[in-house]
């Protein structure tokens, strides 16, 4: 699938990501190594419960770029793109590179949308859709990284479907 930038400072906050730039800083090789495997872990155990179908998935994190690695095999592309957004949308990962399997390999590529102060999924959906109306569209597009359509934030990534 390729490499997607994300806005480091945004999402959800599942370890210590200062402690991994202060390492990485520091060049503390044998403190980085334990904090990007445990970053690693978090970010694997964030996307598993996104209960994706995914499967052999294995994640690395390299603090000192913000990258994220997956690999592994997805039952199709929504699937794998939905993987990828779960890893970007993690403060400190700043890139995430889906070297993952597709099963199927095919369907339309989404487009990506970096959500901004004031917008709502509605105005997404007008400007990409011009039906403001098809925000549910979106909504579970990005399910279940989003449990409620009224709850973005800025700087998180949204997967737009092709209708």
């Amino acid at each position: 699938m390729g490499l997607f930038s994300f806005i480091k400072e945004a999402g959800e906050k599942l370890f210590g990501g200062k402690k991994v730039e202060e390492a990485a800083a520091a060049n503390d090789t044998a403190s980085l190594a334990q904090l990007n495997a445990e970053a690693g872990a978090a970010i694997k155990t964030y996307i598993e419960a996104q209960n994706l179908g995914l499967s052999n998935l294995g994640v690395m994190f390299d603090g000192a770029s913000g990258k994220v690695t997956l690999t592994g095999d997805a039952p199709n592309k929504e699937a794998a793109e939905k993987a990828t957004l779960a890893a970007g949308n993690v403060a400190a990962v700043k890139d995430v590179d889906n070297n993952m399997n597709v099963a199927d390999g095919g369907g339309a590529d989404a487009q990506y949308h970096d959500v901004v102060s004031g917008d709502t999924l509605s105005a997404i959906s007008k400007k990409y859709y011009g039906d403001a109306n098809k925000y549910m569209v979106i909504f579970e597009a990005n399910k279940p990284m989003l449990s409620h359509p009224d709850k973005i934030y800025p700087g998180q990534k949204l997967r737009i479907p092709a209708l």
